[in-house]
């Protein structure tokens, strides 16, 4: 789940300036060399540890090797699918929840990499209130930020572990301190990342919590890819070699956070350093057995999950019209 605010004016003007400034001052290697391509990277939300292996690349300095000066940059207002869209941003972060509707709207984003190969998102909520599974939800509330989404999918969890969808209550509570929500009563369960709010729950303030893993309920709800790095048509169009020399240093970066978790989240908490450091390495360490099973190569993404996803958007209404799935994603550019 992203937050985002509408104004994708704004995003475009502050990426611009960004941009501008990394071919200003950022386009030499410094020792009279080769000049480097300047690249703008936009993240979909405040660093964190999904974008650890963008990070190491920076830091490491395979970006410049592969010939690129590349700049990372937060979210404008207008979210990063336009932004990247009209290469006013050359790559960015997103979900497939967000590409799928910005592509039936004729945004020319693609995905090139799957950032985990799993969704790790859950419905979280107390022990207390006996939220076991699916059904469970049925005469509970939840709290969110009053998505379609958010309702399609606690539907059809719900309605599959044979309880009554129509029994689910709905706050909006927008972004909030889950668990003293959950204590006042103001709502009995939310959705969470695994690897940010699961483990801050569990391992830092030591809650008794019970999960509804999306992951362990795909008879009922699709997997998805959320996050994965978008680039659009046009470069891949017009400068691929710069896609696959982006991709190959990421790739090394997401393999090198696989292998040095602890490296991995001390990388990020020097770029990002009002992040809290405890979180950061407990979910670095998460995740580092999470961006891909073993023996699977980072960032392939699969038809089935592509495919599935899609349908249940447009079965759900949430898409108006179904899209070009083939034409949405490509592997064709990892190393």
């Amino acid at each position: 789940m992203r937050y985002r605010i509408i104004g994708s004016i704004a995003a475009a003007m502050i990426v611009t300036t960004l941009s501008a400034g990394a071919m200003s001052c950022g386009d030499d290697d410094g020792d009279g060399g080769d000049k480097l391509t300047p690249v703008t990277f936009m993240l979909d939300w405040v660093p964190n540890t999904n974008h650890n292996g963008v990070y190491i690349a920076k830091a490491k300095g395979w970006y410049e090797e592969a010939g690129l000066d590349v700049n990372i940059v937060e979210p404008g207002e207008g979210g990063v699918e336009q932004v990247v869209g009209n290469q006013t941003a050359q790559f960015g972060i997103s979900a497939q929840e967000y590409v799928i509707p910005a592509r039936a709207a004729g945004v020319p984003v693609v995905s090139i990499a799957a950032v985990i190969q799993h969704n790790t998102s859950s419905l979280m909520s107390l022990a207390e209130d006996g939220i076991e599974g699916p059904g469970d939800l049925a005469g509970h509330t939840y709290g969110g930020f009053g998505g379609p989404l958010e309702r399609a999918l606690i539907d059809a969890l719900t309605e599959c572990g044979g309880g009554d969808a129509s029994q689910v209550q709905y706050v909006e509570v927008g972004q909030a301190e889950f668990l003293e929500g959950m204590a006042r009563n103001q709502y009995d369960f939310v959705w969470i990342f695994d690897g940010w709010d699961g483990v801050r729950a569990t391992e830092l303030v030591g809650a008794d919590v019970n999960f509804v893993r999306f992951i362990d309920n795909v008879d009922c709800i699709p997997d998805w890819y959320t996050p994965l790095i978008i680039t659009s048509e046009g470069l891949i169009k017009d400068d691929p070699e710069t896609v696959r020399a982006f991709l190959a240093a990421t790739t090394r970066g997401y393999e090198y956070a696989m292998e040095n978790p602890d490296e991995a989240a001390t990388i990020l908490l020097d770029a990002a350093p009002e992040l809290d450091a405890e979180l950061v390495r407990l979910s670095a360490e998460y995740l580092s057995t999470r961006y891909v099973e073993p023996g699977r190569q980072w960032g392939l993404q699969d038809e089935a999950i592509w495919t599935r996803f899609e349908q249940f958007l447009f079965d759900a209404g949430l898409i108006d019209e179904q899209i070009d799935v083939d034409a949405a994603y490509s592997n064709a550019y990892l190393p």
